[in-house]
């Protein structure tokens, strides 16, 4: 008896008009376009003006006109000026701030981490100067320590003489602490409000225990609420400490970068936008970019040894 094969008739290939008109077809050409236009836009924006940065920086050049290559000569400029270098050497007043910032926010996100009255209302009092814009926090600042205004009147109220007092925004040696001090004000309910949370995730098992032990409230941060939250506390700080680097707002609003307290952007869009030294400043924006990277590599080699510390790796 013979067995009748039945052989099945080869697939009919899809046309490209057929595919595309097909759901499998028009799945992927949205797939394609969707990555497309966000890769072109990154590319546009952000990549291409970098490297076009990166080239100005090896000109000496203005925005219109003609271009002279002179090779690492901006980069020398940056660390060899008197303005560029002591602009870095202000970073410190703005790092000093951010340790001093972390500090304090560890303090109060501690406390009203737990029951005590009114949290709520000191949670986003706190908060809330990171809302305001720091044009308008400049201003505000500006007019409090304008020599005989809101601050010389609210100490004249308690004793002080206004004309002993100093010019908080003049005086060189207290104008940039002063600008550090806004900066704590503005940020530091940041720092709290990851800090709220990150105590937050501790296990409340660990806090009854200590109680049972005789712990005091200084132990159960330091042998507790520390160890537990490091990371946070090592990725804000490093986000204090670049944001250090690129203080902007306060002393570009407050005293308009006079007396001594340009910062390194303050400096850097004078070079670029009223010198027109626009391959200078690109090489003040490259050199800022490495000092940033370098604070990025610092950030994981610290987490990289909080992490093998906690769990107990030694090599």
């Amino acid at each position: 008896m013979a067995s009748s094969a039945t052989v099945s008739a080869p697939k009919k290939r899809k046309s490209f008009s057929e595919y595309f008109h097909s759901m499998r077809g028009q799945q992927l050409i949205v797939t394609l376009v969707f990555l497309f236009v966000p890769l072109v836009l990154l590319f546009m924006f952000t990549y291409l003006p970098f490297f076009k940065m990166v080239e100005f920086s090896f000109f000496k050049m203005k925005y219109i006109g003609r271009r002279t290559f002179v090779g690492l000569q901006n980069y020398i400029s940056v660390f060899t000026r008197k303005d560029c270098f002591h602009a870095l050497s202000l970073s410190l007043y703005y790092m000093a701030g951010s340790v001093v910032q972390m500090a304090l926010a560890l303090l109060f996100a501690t406390i009203l981490s737990f029951k005590c009255k009114g949290s709520k209302f000191f949670r986003g009092a706190l908060y809330f100067p990171c809302l305001i814009c720091g044009i308008s926090v400049g201003f505000i600042f500006k007019f409090f320590f304008t020599h005989g205004f809101v601050l010389d009147t609210l100490l004249s109220w308690v004793g002080f003489n206004v004309d002993k007092l100093p010019f908080w925004l003049r005086d060189e040696s207290i104008n940039n602490v002063v600008l550090v001090a806004c900066s704590i004000w503005k940020y530091i309910g940041q720092n709290i409000v990851m800090f709220i949370g990150a105590i937050a995730s501790v296990d409340p098992v660990l806090y009854e225990a200590a109680e049972i032990d005789g712990a005091n409230a200084w132990h159960r941060f330091k042998d507790i609420i520390l160890p537990s939250i490091s990371t946070i506390v090592v990725l804000n700080l490093i986000i204090s400490v670049s944001g250090a680097l690129s203080a902007f707002e306060m002393p570009y609003v407050v005293t308009g970068g006079g007396f001594n307290t340009s910062t390194y952007f303050v400096v850097m869009d004078k070079i670029a936008h009223t010198d027109q030294k626009v391959g200078l400043a690109s090489a003040m924006a490259v050199v800022l970019l490495l000092l940033i990277v370098i604070v990025t590599y610092a950030q994981k080699a610290v987490e990289k040894w909080l992490e093998n510390r906690s769990s107990g790796v030694t090599k």
